[in-house]
């Protein structure tokens, strides 16, 4: 049993043993009926006297949260809270948490300025385009309109991305291929289908901040490996195999949010060793794939979607409202996830499948994705040395997208100077809510797409000094 214990918070030993069981009931890591640790098994567990854990369980029986079966021990009795992902996660950085940072993204007006949020500004869409297609698709007959779409979702949609992945070295027919409402989505169908409450899953230290908050929604370990400008370190990965046999590994492995770092092809034959000997899974978040102007190395490629399955989207690079995105895994998986996404969602996104369809059919996306990658080229060399300038440094120079990585002066703390940014109407991403081991503290992730506004510098410059 996890047992973490603030410095900071004068909390007691008993409050903390009480703080930590209450969390794993809200967790659901334990549920009515579960028979918790015995008194001697949690004293060393937690490194705590017998006696305090005595007088923690015999509080809690008192609350009603356990109860002590004579000769047996003491179980959880409180019936099934409601889950809570503030209280399923670690207790770090509890003020400034992913959930925090998308909230503040999503929920403030348009007069708060956004560097630290995962998107494109609205203004470098192609909205004309969109027009045109949404113009176009309401001629459509009124099936399309009205009815639900098919599981597996359009097929001449599904024929089109079986194409532009094999341009990136990835072999899948148009069956291998399930259309979902998003990349989120796509992680979430995959997380029910391969995952029960209590697996163990690797990720990226740091990784995209929502892998997080999505695992602890399905009750699953969270094992972080630290992430190279070449890829994860594969040290440490093998022992995290060794030790935790997980059952996933979730990764983005071109364009790596939030560093921008791009998987070397050595690194990429190495692990896909590792996840063999290990009978590992893959889930290959591949959603910026549009942002590279030359297609980088895919462990989807390298197995030909054996143990890896990718995932994509087109929410980052045309419209987040146009909700459609894609799996495409192995051929003995998509009668299995077919059915689960009927459970969960019954059809696929018809209207927004039509819609992507004819803008790629009619050559406005590649025209957009074009001058797009240009645009960002260009404010990823005017962002890097504004921060420079500020005393934030890039980690490494990104081949391509939206993010910029970057260390702050020595001493600073990110999540101190984000709650000090919103105060000014800046919403920053700091390095903790990308990290599960809490080991970003001095890193800020900033996007280059909406770090043009000069409010942004005077803030920072304010708030480093």
């Amino acid at each position: 049993m996890a047992f973490q214990q603030s410095e900071s918070s004068g909390e007691t030993l008993l409050e903390a043993v009480m703080g930590t069981i209450r969390q794993r009931i809200a967790g659901r890591s334990l549920t009515p009926g579960s028979k918790l640790p015995s008194i001697r098994a949690l004293a060393k567990t937690m490194g705590v006297s017998k006696s305090t854990v005595v007088e923690a369980y015999e509080r809690l029986a008192a609350e009603g949260a356990i109860r002590s079966r004579p000769g047996s021990g003491f179980f959880v009795s409180a019936p099934l809270a409601p889950l809570s992902l503030v209280e399923a996660g670690p207790r770090v950085d509890r003020a400034v948490d992913p959930l925090w940072v998308s909230r503040q993204s999503l929920e403030t007006n348009a007069g708060v300025l956004k560097p630290g949020c995962g998107w494109l500004p609205a203004s470098w869409m192609p909205e004309q385009a969109l027009r045109r297609a949404l113009r176009a698709v309401a001629r459509a007959d009124a099936a399309c309109l009205a009815d639900y779409g098919t599981p597996l979702g359009l097929r001449p949609l599904r024929q089109l991305l079986a194409r532009r992945l094999a341009e990136h070295g990835v072999e899948a027919s148009p069956n291998q291929i399930m259309l979902t409402e998003s990349g989120t989505q796509a992680i979430d169908l995959l997380c029910r289908f391969l995952l029960e409450p209590g697996d163990t899953v690797i990720v990226d230290d740091p990784c995209y901040f929502n892998f997080h908050a999505l695992l602890r929604a399905h009750r699953v370990n969270i094992v972080s490996v630290p992430y190279t400008p070449v890829g994860p370190d594969l040290d440490r990965f093998a022992e995290v195999l060794e030790a935790h046999r997980p059952r996933l590994y979730i990764t983005n492995s071109a364009v790596h949010n939030p560093t921008g770092a791009t998987l070397s092809p050595v690194v990429a034959h190495r692990l896909l060793r590792l996840a063999e000997q290990a009978g590992l899974t893959i889930v290959e978040d591949d959603i910026f794939a549009d942002f590279e102007p030359t297609p980088a190395p895919r462990l989807a490629a390298f197995d030909g979607l054996d143990r890896v399955v990718q995932i994509g989207s087109f929410s980052k690079t045309l419209s987040a409202s146009v909700r459609c995105g894609y799996i495409a895994a192995p051929r003995g998986w998509i009668e299995g996830l077919t059915d689960l996404k009927i459970a969960t969602t019954f059809g696929g996104p018809g209207l927004a499948a039509e819609l992507v369809l004819t803008l790629l059919r009619d050559g406005s996306y590649r025209k957009h994705m074009e001058a797009l990658r240009l645009r960002l080229n260009r404010a990823m060399a005017e962002t890097a040395p504004r921060l420079a300038a500020v005393g934030i440094k890039p980690w490494i120079e990104p081949q391509a997208g939206m993010f910029l990585w970057c260390r702050l002066p020595e001493g600073s703390d990110a999540s101190e100077l984000a709650q000090k940014a919103l105060a000014h109407d800046v919403v920053l991403a700091p390095g903790n809510v990308f990290s599960h081991s809490g080991a970003a503290s001095g890193f800020l992730r900033f996007n280059v797409a909406q770090s043009g506004d000069e409010r942004l510098y005077r803030v920072l410059a304010k708030i480093v000094r």
